[in-house]
This record gives C-alpha cells, sequence and structure tokens, in this order.
C-alpha cells in the first residue's frame, strides 16, 4: 500500500524498487515482505522510505532477507540501545575473523534502520544524530580491540617507560562525532593518543610504543575507511591532529600537551571544543582532556581570540563566494556551520570563566548563551530552530543516496523526495522555509564579533594622541585642561620599557587603543584625572593586551570605565589589579544594578555549581570574583546614585552573608570526606557565624573586615562517622580554621575578607568554635559590659538556623538581664573615653574624625548599646534589632528618646556614614571638615550629654 502522500513520481518510484526487491528475494521472503506491504501504516512507511532514499532501495534490493528480518524483528519502531549494539558486535566478531566484512554488514543493518526512522519520523533530529554517532563509536572500538589483539601477539603489550604499565590507545572523537551529533552520512574526525613513550614486551619482536601505536592506528583506518563491495564503515579524517597531515599519525600525551601549550592556535582550540574520548582507559583519557583543557579554554574571559575569530568568520564567508556555496545546507550563508561558529564563538571567549559553556552539545551551549546574557531569548529561539531545520534537511540529502554532500539537489525526483521527508508538499514550499530559516541565521551570523567602529580611526589624529608627535592641541581640541601633566603622562608612557617590551601583537593593539581611550576620558567630568587613573589600567595590562581587545570590541565599556575610574580612585585601583573585571563593564544594566540577596545566592550558586566539590583553589577563586565583580557593582551604583546609604550597606552586608553561607558549604564538605559527618541532633550543620560589629548591623563599608563569632551544637564527647573519626569539638574548630583559611587566603584576586574573632568567648585566649552551653555560660557569668555591648550587634549571618535560633534565645536573656542602669552608663562612658585615648588621642580643630570624633559614629552607636543593656530589662523589644536606625525607632516607639533626638541622631547618622562612603571611593581617610557637619555634631553631643552628662537624671528615664 503506498503512502497516499507520496506525489505520482515518488509513487511510482517507490514501486519501481518494489518490484525490484520481490523479484531479487527467493520465495519465501517474497512471500513474507508481501505480507509487510500490507499492513496499512508500515506499508505506507516502507514505500515512503523507498521513495525517497534510493540508498535504502538498493541495499535492500540486493538484501532482500535483511529488510524481511528488520521487518520480522521490528527493528524499525526502536531505537538503537548502545548496550544492545555493543553486544551484538561483539558476538559477530567472535564468529568471523573478517574484521572489515563484519564492520560493514553491521553498518547496513543499523544504517537502515537510522534512515527508515528519519525519513518517516520515527526519530526526532536527536535520536538521528545519537544513533549514528553510536553507530560509529561502536565501530571505531570495535576496530581498535581487534586490531590491538592481532598486534600484541606478534609484538607483546605496549608498556609505560615510567609507570611500567601497559598503554592503551585514547581516541579522540572530534567534531559532530565527539558531540554525537553525526550526521548520516559523516566523516569522522579523530585524533589518536597514548599515554607513554617506552616499548611492547614481546618475546620475539618489540617495537616502540610509537611505532605499535601508529601500525594501531593504520590498521584501524583501513578497517573502517577502505571501500570494498560491501562498501566503508566510516570515512576516517585524521587532518585535526598536530602538524595535520604532515604530523605524526599518534602522538604521546606529552607531546600532545607540549604542542597546544607551544603551537597550538585559535582555530585548533575551536576544533578541541567537542573533543571526547571514545576509546581507551577512562582514567588516562580523563587525564588528557584535562591536561588540554587550559588550551582550549582560557582562565578567564578571553577576548584576545576575537581577531582570529573575525579571521575565520572571513574565511567562512570568502569561501561561500569563491566555492559557489549558495546551495549548501551546512557551508553557505545561514548554514549550520554558522550556527556553530555563533556557539563555539562565545564558548571560546567566555568558557574558560563561565564553565556552563564547558560542552560539547550544541545547543545546550546555545541555551547557556541565553542563560549568560550572550544572546538575546530571540536570537536563540531562531537559531535553534534554523539548526533543527538545517540538520533535518541534510539528513535528507545525504540518506537520499548516502553520500557526503550538503548540497541542494538539482533533479526533479531527488528535490521531490527531500520536500517530502521534510514535510512539505513541493519543492517550492520547502525551499521558502529554507531561506527564511537562513536568512535569520546569516543576520546573527553577521552582526557577531562585527568590525569595531571605525569612526575614530582618523590617523592624523591618532598620531597626534599616541606616539612620539602626541599634541597639546589634540588634547586642547578634546577638553583637557593640565596639558603638560597630561602631555608628559602619555609620553611617558610611550616610551617605557613595558611598552618596548610588549610583542607586535601587544604594541599594534596598543596603537589602536590609546586614542580611542584618550576620546573616551575627554568625555568625563574631568578628562586628565581620568586619563591619568586609566593608564594605570593600561600600563598593568600591556603584556596582556587581550584585555586591550575587550574595550576596543566594546567601546560603550571603556566609556563606562572612564566614567567610573574618572569618579572613583578606588575603583581605578581595583581595575588596574583585576583587569578581569573589565568583563563585568560589557553589561551596563548589569553594572549599575546591585542584586537582591536572592539574586546573590542564585548568581552565586550557578557560578559554582559546576566546579568539582573537590577543588577547593577553583572554589577560592570562584568565591574571590563573584565577591570583586559584586562590589564594583554596588559602587558603581552608588556613584550612579542609584542606591541610598542603607542599600549600599545592605547590599554590601548581603554579599558577605552570600559567601560566609559558600565558605561554610565548601568546607563542610572538605572535611567531612576526611572525617565523616559529627554525630548531632541538627539536620544542619550544627553551626552557625554571627557577624558581630558592622557586619552585624548590616553596615558593612568597601573595605570593612568581618567581626565574626563560630558556634557549634553537637555532644562534645561525640565522633564524626568516617574511617578517620576525630572528636565534635576538634572537627568544629578544624570546621573554623578552614573557613578562616578559605576567607583570608591571598590569591590572585586577593583575600575575601579579613576576619576578626577577638569577640569571641575569652577572646584570643578562648576556644576558636565554642560550644552553645559554653557561649552562654560566658555571657552569663564572665562577661564583661563591653562584651555585651558588643552583643547587641551580634546577629546570625550563615550556618545551621537551628543552632541560631538558641542563640537568639541566649543573646535576648542576656541583653534583658535587669542591670543597673547608672552602672552601666559609667561603665559606657568609661570604654568609650578608653576607646577615645586609644584611636584618636588629639581631636584636631581642622579635622572631624568620623568615626571616632565626638558627635561622630561611635557615640551614636554607644548611646544606643546603653539604651539596649540599661532599658531592654523592660523594653525587650529593645534587644530585637541589632542596627543603630533600628534600636533609635524602638526607642522613639517606647518614648525613651524624644522624637526629635531620635530623628537627629538617625539622620546625623546616616549623613556620617554616607560621607564615609564616599571618601572610601575617593581612597581618603574617614575624616571630614568640622564645617560639614557642625550642626549635626552638636545635635549628637547634646544628646550625649543630656543621656550620661547627669547621670541621674539621664537614668531616670527608664
Amino acid at each position: 500500500m503506498p503512502d497516499p502522500s507520496l506525489p505520482p513520481v515518488l509513487a511510482e518510484s517507490a514501486k519501481r524498487a518494489w518490484q525490484a526487491i520481490l523479484e531479487r528475494a527467493d520465495t519465501s521472503t517474497a512471500q513474507a515482505l508481501g505480507d509487510y506491504a500490507r499492513q496499512g501504516e508500515l506499508a505506507q512507511q516502507l514505500f515512503h522510505v523507498l521513495a525517497c532514499s534510493p540508498f535504502f532501495a538498493e541495499l535492500v534490493r540486493r538484501k532482500p532477507a535483511l529488510l524481511a528480518e528488520l521487518l520480522r524483528n521490528s527493528a524499525f519502531e526502536q531505537p538503537l540501545n548502545e548496550a544492545a549494539l555493543r553486544g551484538l558486535l561483539d558476538a559477530e566478531l567472535l564468529a568471523s575473523d573478517d574484521l572489515g566484512l563484519t564492520l560493514r554488514l553491521v553498518r547496513q543493518r543499523h544504517m537502515l534502520r537510522i534512515v527508515w526512522r528519519d525519513f518517516t519520523r520515527a526519530a526526532d533530529t536527536f535520536e538521528t544524530m545519537r544513533s549514528t554517532s553510536l553507530l560509529a563509536e561502536v565501530c571505531v572500538a570495535a576496530a581498535v580491540k581487534h586490531c590491538y589483539r592481532a598486534l600484541e601477539q606478534r609484538f607483546g603489550s605496549p608498556i609505560g617507560r615510567d609507570s611500567g604499565d601497559a598503554q592503551s590507545l585514547i581516541v579522540l572523537a572530534m567534531g559532530k562525532l565527539g558531540a554525537r551529533e553525526l550526521n548520516l552520512s559523516s566523516d569522522i574526525d579523530l585524533i589518536f593518543a597514548y599515554p607513554e613513550s617506552g616499548n611492547t614486551d614481546g618475546a620475539k619482536r618489540n617495537l616502540s610504543n610509537e611505532e605499535f601505536f601508529i601500525r594501531l592506528g593504520q590498521a584501524v583506518i583501513a578497517a573502517l575507511d577502505q571501500t570494498t563491495p560491501e562498501g566503508f564503515v566510516f570515512r576516517v579524517d585524521m587532518r585535526l591532529r598536530p602538524y595535520g597531515e604532515s604530523g605524526a599519525l599518534v602522538h604521546n600525551f606529552n607531546a600532545l600537551e607540549a604542542y597546544y601549550q607551544e603551537q597550538g592556535r585559535d582555530w585548533e582550540r575551536y576544533a578541541l571544543i567537542k573533543a571526547r574520548p571514545i576509546v581507551g582507559d577512562p582514567g588516562r583519557a580523563q587525564a588528557l582532556m584535562a591536561s588540554l583543557r587550559p588550551f582550549i579554554y582560557r582562565r578567564y574571559v578571553d577576548f584576545g581570540v576575537i581577531e582570529s575569530l573575525r579571521s575565520m568568520k572571513q574565511m567562512i564567508s570568502a569561501e561561500v563566494r569563491r566555492r559557489g556555496l549558495h546551495d549548501n545546507v551546512k557551508l553557505g550563508h545561514g548554514g549550520i556551520r554558522e550556527i556553530e561558529f555563533i556557539v563555539q564563538c562565545f564558548q571560546l571567549i567566555r568558557g574558560g570563566r563561565d564553565l556552563g559553556l564547558q560542552q560539547r552539545l550544541l545547543l545546550a551551549a546555545l541555551e547557556e548563551c541565553v542563560h549568560l546574557g550572550c544572546l538575546p531569548e530571540q536570537a536563540a529561539t531562531e537559531l535553534r530552530q534554523a539548526y533543527l531545520f538545517l540538520r533535518d534537511s541534510e539528513h535528507a540529502i545525504q540518506g537520499y543516496q548516502d553520500k557526503q554532500t550538503q548540497e541542494l539537489p538539482t533533479d526533479e525526483l531527488a528535490r521531490g523526495a527531500m520536500a517530502s521527508v521534510m514535510g512539505f508538499a513541493d519543492w517550492s514550499l520547502y525551499r521558502q522555509a529554507l531561506d527564511a530559516h537562513r536568512a535569520r541565521v546569516s543576520q546573527h551570523f553577521h552582526q557577531l564579533i562585527a568590525d569595531p567602529d571605525e569612526g575614530q580611526d582618523n590617523p592624523g589624529e591618532a598620531s597626534q594622541l599616541w606616539g612620539e608627535d602626541i599634541s597639546g592641541e589634540a588634547l586642547t581640541a578634546l577638553g583637557f585642561q593640565q596639558l603638560d601633566a597630561t602631555v608628559a603622562l602619555l609620553k611617558e608612557f610611550w616610551a617605557s620599557r613595558r611598552v618596548a617590551a610588549a610583542q607586535a601583537e601587544g604594541r599594534q593593539r596598543l596603537e589602536k587603543f590609546m586614542p580611542q581611550m584618550v576620546h573616551a576620558c575627554a568625555d568625563t567630568d574631568d578628562p586628565d584625572l581620568a586619563l591619568a587613573r586609566v593608564l594605570h589600567l593600561v600600563t598593568a595590562v600591556v603584556r596582556r593586551s587581550a584585555y586591550l581587545v575587550l574595550l576596543l570590541e566594546n567601546p560603550p565599556a571603556l566609556r563606562e570605565l572612564a566614567l567610573l575610574c574618572g569618579a572613583s580612585p578606588w575603583i581605578a585601583e581595583q581595575m588596574a589589579q583585576h583587569p578581569v573585571l573589565l568583563d563585568e563593564f560589557l553589561d551596563r544594566t548589569s553594572l549599575y544594578s546591585a542584586p537582591c540577596k536572592a539574586e546573590l545566592q542564585s548568581q552565586l550558586q550557578q557560578q559554582v555549581a559546576r566546579l568539582k566539590p573537590d577543588d577547593l583553589e577553583a572554589q577560592m577563586n570562584a568565591l574571590r570574583y563573584f565577591k570583586a565583580a559584586q562590589v564594583l557593582r554596588v559602587a558603581a551604583s552608588e556613584l550612579g546614585e542609584r542606591l541610598p546609604v542603607m542599600k549600599v550597606s545592605d547590599n554590601l552586608t548581603w554579599i558577605a552573608e552570600v559567601i560566609l553561607e559558600q565558605v561554610i558549604a565548601v568546607a563542610w564538605a572538605d572535611l567531612t570526606r576526611k572525617y565523616g559527618e559529627p554525630a548531632r541532633d541538627s539536620t544542619g550543620y550544627g553551626f552557625a557565624i554571627y557577624g558581630y560589629g558592622k557586619l552585624g548591623g548590616l553596615e558593612l563599608g568597601y573595605g570593612s573586615d568581618l567581626d565574626l563569632v563560630f558556634v557549634f551544637d553537637a555532644a562534645p564527647q561525640g565522633t564524626t562517622d568516617g574511617a578517620r573519626s576525630i572528636d565534635n569539638a576538634v572537627f568544629y574548630m578544624r570546621l573554623g580554621q578552614r573557613i578562616i583559611h578559605i576567607m583570608e587566603t591571598r590569591m590572585s584576586l586577593g583575600k575575601l575578607y579579613e576576619i576578626d574573632m577577638r569577640l569571641r568567648p575569652d577572646g584570643n585566649s578562648g576556644s576558636l568554635v565554642p560550644s552553645v552551653e559554653g557561649f552562654a555560660r560566658y555571657q552569663q557569668a564572665n562577661a564583661w559590659t563591653w562584651e555585651h555591648q558588643a552583643l547587641v550587634r551580634a546577629r546570625y549571618v550563615a550556618g545551621d538556623a537551628m543552632v541560631a535560633e538558641r542563640i537568639d534565645v541566649i543573646r535576648r536573656e542576656t541583653l534583658c538581664q535587669p542591670r543597673d542602669a547608672a552602672a552601666v552608663a559609667q561603665e559606657v562612658v568609661n570604654m568609650r573615653a578608653k576607646m577615645r585615648d586609644h584611636l584618636l588621642p588629639v581631636e584636631r580643630d581642622d579635622a572631624f574624625d568620623l568615626k571616632q570624633g565626638s558627635g561622630g559614629i561611635v557615640d551614636i552607636e554607644f548611646m544606643a548599646q546603653y539604651a539596649v543593656l540599661a532599658w531592654a530589662a523592660k523594653h525587650p523589644q529593645l534587644a530585637t534589632w541589632p542596627d543603630n536606625v533600628r534600636i533609635l525607632e524602638e526607642l522613639q516607639r517606647a518614648g525613651l528618646f524624644a522624637t526629635d533626638h531620635c530623628r537627629a541622631l538617625t539622620e546625623a547618622y546616616l549623613q556620617y556614614r554616607g560621607c564615609a562612603h564616599e571618601l572610601a571611593l575617593q581612597q581618603r581617610p574617614g575624616v571630614a571638615s568640622p564645617a560639614w557637619f557642625a550642626a549635626q555634631r552638636a545635635q549628637v553631643m547634646g544628646c550625649w550629654q543630656e543621656l550620661f552628662g547627669e547621670l541621674p537624671k539621664g537614668v531616670s528615664k527608664a
């Protein structure tokens, strides 16, 4: 029963093919096939495939019994199963000594299945690619196994010179096979490698390992690639190996790594993105891939590769024109190659830092591009749809005659077959859909890494802004004022050793960059100041000129850099010390938006999710980049007047809290791998971190350290459940030590935070991690008044919430104890005097220390802390909050402070902190002119005098 949807010419072709099959079949086979041809839907599918694939029709004409067997076993109804396929091939090779013939017969059988399922749409695009790839992998593995055994019988096993271990061939699948995205009639790109040099251990004759594996590679290629009366298995392409066709067929691991590190080119990085070991010892294969990863993916965002990618893109376009590839669905404009290029560009540029891009599957990497903001969702949707349409088209072309071509057919019968497979009534409708997809792909391709803006490339002006002939007149025309200093600065840099020692490529990039940098600085409020500050960054990256390319390729990022460096020397210094942060300037919206805590948690989890849990160094590096990037966003948002003072501190505090939570997780995982988990009642860590001081009060600044106290809640006599069991108390002490180590270790991006643990019970002489019971005993029996003052600002910031609940109860009970208000007042006043004597022994008339000065921040903090300690017994709501602003609000609500006093103290406190933030971004000490805050200081000192100056009067308010 022919498929009624087939055009007449295809239906007639199918009938002829069917008749030829029956004529070739013996009587019983013909009868069985005739029965299948009357089975409704199955018959329609059969005639559809016969009409649309002469390859299928010819193969089953030659072997009608094979078609009958596949139909009888319902093989066309099931996708390929990897385990079954490997088992079947092993069994057939045991029954036959002819490797080549066996492999070809296996390929014939399963290609019939793959083509049938693809052309009838029983399989989707992904299944077709995976099944074809699986067939190739199984055939390669079988060929290697068979040929290795034959060589081993003659020459013995290859043995590593250093390890003394038997060596195996590692086969790297490249390109589409590496990603399991093989098309129906593709060749397979392979690279052969082996671990170590050495010799075989043959009794009669031995070979070097290199010679052994070269012979093995040659035998494998012959088994797969040669065309015989039964066809071929897979065409093998070895040109992607080091040195291409002129290089050795096989390399050991050291030679491979040395080649790529010393001579590897960007197009080879591009090719290795999809590399995947498909044969060989898994452990050694993994070690090989680990050694190649630093070559494929640079550690940070790699804009230095853009010129190479642009050249590749130009070569792609030129090849289309030169070879007339317009009707090629892979290589033509808007074809498969352009989609692959778009995605792999982002993988090369960003894959070193954004680990989600380190994957072989194209569409998975495309989705990650959307997630990272590299591509708009609409663009990715169009590219995905086009990719699937083009891959289906490619399969329809190749499944027609099993030929490795991506050219659209020209004869009418083939066009009709292709349109039918693709689900279109005729060729013209298919072509309309194809052209629409290709047009969209071509548009996205041409927008990718477009040539940089040439608008400023005036050779005459450029020479006046950079080089030997820098012109003050040219700078004046751009708005620079301090001409002598700026010209001298530019000339000094031009003649510096750093510039002279730069490689030719770096100097070329610098010549393009410097005039654009001068223009960007000219657009700021103070061009001379901005240029001087940005120049520190340029000096730092002369030998890492990929950063200059990043800014050349993104003029808006260069403008934002000049603006922010001009506005803040702190930002300028951060960028000079950590130029990797330049990546944050690529997205202006992100740069000037400080995420909330939930968003921070999500972003950090995404950054660390793909890191190996046991890779402590990678975790620590990721945490440091996260902190630096997020703090930069807060600073940019404050300078852009998008965050008020309270929100600046909130955001800086959230960053610290999110980092602490992740640091606990990393340290916990590290220790429990060694010792197992401690015995505890809690389902969490049994461990909590409390922030004191600015962290506890949600008042962190840009350079704040963290005052922390660790507490654990587990039986002190308990032990961990690992093979190397230790006491609970020891475990938690080591957990605290590991947390401090992760936070304070200096790496390329510096420390996370300085940690101050002196506020724990008994200070530096006390246990690093006291138990909950020990913490409670100390607070109730041994703590000094100043320690209870510190406890006012204590707040749970990370760890086990169940432990925190117990500590919160202890904190509240401690703060709400009845106290002699006069005695507390005297101790607070004495402590304030000691602090001032130690930190500000002489108060200058011409400078107001925002923190320690009279009427400053600490005076306000001490008044709030006194109020909590003195009055919380009768007004327990005062012990609720750790921050001064909300404590003052509670004092006002309780009528303990006059409303105007609370308002004055709150406004002064916020103004002081705002000024401190601004001074920090200007890298100036926290000292202001007394005239700026004269009124505020007077009000604060008046409140202090009223509260403490006459103690009975001040105390009577309670």
